[in-house]
């Protein structure tokens, strides 16, 4: 009976620490994470989902957090609509980046990594250039939005796959055949 109640929370935890790990990284480096030029580097978890479907529940909530944070200190710019827009946008790149795993090159799923960037770039970009006041023209922001997204998932993103590969954290017995 405590096995199967263990393997119950096993992957509620893991969704959590993702969602925590998120929330905190942004919030941390809140003045990189919002606005049109931004560089959130909790965005590198955005490769979660490679490994787990557990990662896609985890890093929305995270990005609701995180936004509805940002929207309560005034580091959101983009106010409320971020915290749905921008949530939407981490929920459907999360599901892309899932469905794009098995496609590797040299041992890298790196089309995984385009779902975030492409999300990113057409929402984020779009709500901060139809949102904010004196915003700047979409293609400026979706250009902006997009290249910091790439730059993470470049830098931080493709270090943290190679990472868990190796450590196997979310392969753990039954509950790693299960989640498959």
């Amino acid at each position: 009976m405590e096995n199967k109640n263990k393997s119950k929370l096993v992957p509620l935890a893991q969704g959590g620490m993702i969602a925590a790990l998120y929330t905190v990284v942004t919030l941390v480096l809140a003045p990189l994470s919002f606005g049109p030029i931004q560089f959130r580097a909790s965005e590198a978890l955005t490769v979660m989902p490679i490994f787990s479907t557990l990662a896609i529940p985890g890093l929305t909530l995270g990005c609701v957090i995180s936004n509805a944070v940002g929207v309560a200190t005034g580091a959101n710019i983009a106010g409320w609509f971020d915290v749905l827009l921008g949530s939407i946008a981490t929920l459907l790149a999360a599901v892309c980046t899932r469905m794009l795993r098995n496609i590797n090159f040299c041992g890298v799923p790196l089309l995984a990594l385009l779902p975030p960037v492409i999300f990113n770039a057409l929402i984020v970009g779009g709500e901060l250039s139809f949102f904010i006041p004196e915003g700047d023209p979409f293609w400026f922001c979706a250009l902006t939005v997009g290249a910091g997204e790439l730059g993470v998932l470049l830098v931080l993103g493709i270090p943290l796959i190679i990472a868990m590969k190796k450590t196997k954290f979310f392969s753990t017995g039954k509950l790693a055949a299960r989640r498959q």
